[in-house]
């Protein structure tokens, strides 16, 4: 549900106490999914039901009963707030900054439009995606450099950020025995599909 396009980033995953990532790198992937969403979205209604969402996810956090090795999360989470904050002024006034630097874009002559498809996962969902495919080699029989194939994936989804190798460094300090989280999730999501249409075919006959 859009309203959870926020809820459900690395950074929410870590201050719940369900990731084991990197909390700078999540907190900066959360950063960029707020402007990406506030960028990407032409439903302005989606955009503010989610930034509230988010407002109060953040802003009603049990941070008092963090144990001491997580106290460091209550400063994260407080940063985070504010920024949403931020973005919902900004968004009420139509000044949401852009998530690559103005001075390294290219001037265009001819107007912006706006991608059909927009990403709206966090961008170390995206990055996995990216590395996944980039490893089975089905872009372009495996000859496209991992640097053109996540700017033309990040163009295709509307995102301005050039990093990747960076989020890449994120998912592989992960703690878990698993790090790829998005591409384990959709695995099991399609294989439940899957299970799920077998026995509507099978209760039909």
């Amino acid at each position: 549900m859009k309203h959870l396009v926020l809820a459900e980033t690395e950074f929410f995953a870590l201050i719940n106490e369900t990731g084991n990532g990197c909390l700078i790198a999540a907190y900066n992937g959360f950063v960029e999914a707020t402007i990406s969403l506030c960028h990407g979205c032409d439903d302005h209604r989606s955009i503010v039901v989610a930034l509230a969402y988010a407002e109060i996810e953040l802003q009603h956090h049990p941070v008092r009963n963090l144990s001491e090795e997580r106290k460091e999360i209550a400063a994260y989470i407080s940063k985070a707030l504010s920024f949403v904050r931020k973005m919902q002024k900004l968004l009420a006034t139509s000044q949401v900054p852009p998530l690559s630097n103005p001075t390294n874009t290219p001037k265009k002559t001819t107007t912006a439009i706006s991608p059909a498809l927009q990403w709206t996962g966090s961008t170390l969902d995206l990055v996995e995606l990216i590395y996944g495919l980039f490893e089975m080699g089905c872009i372009n029989n495996g000859e496209i450099p991992l640097k053109e194939l996540s700017a033309a994936l990040y163009g295709l989804f509307g995102l301005k950020t050039k990093e990747c190798y960076r989020y890449y460094s994120a998912i592989k300090l992960r703690k878990n025995t698993s790090r790829t989280y998005f591409l384990d999730k959709m695995l099991t999501k399609l294989n439940e599909k899957i299970r799920h249409d077998e026995e509507l075919e099978r209760m039909r006959k």
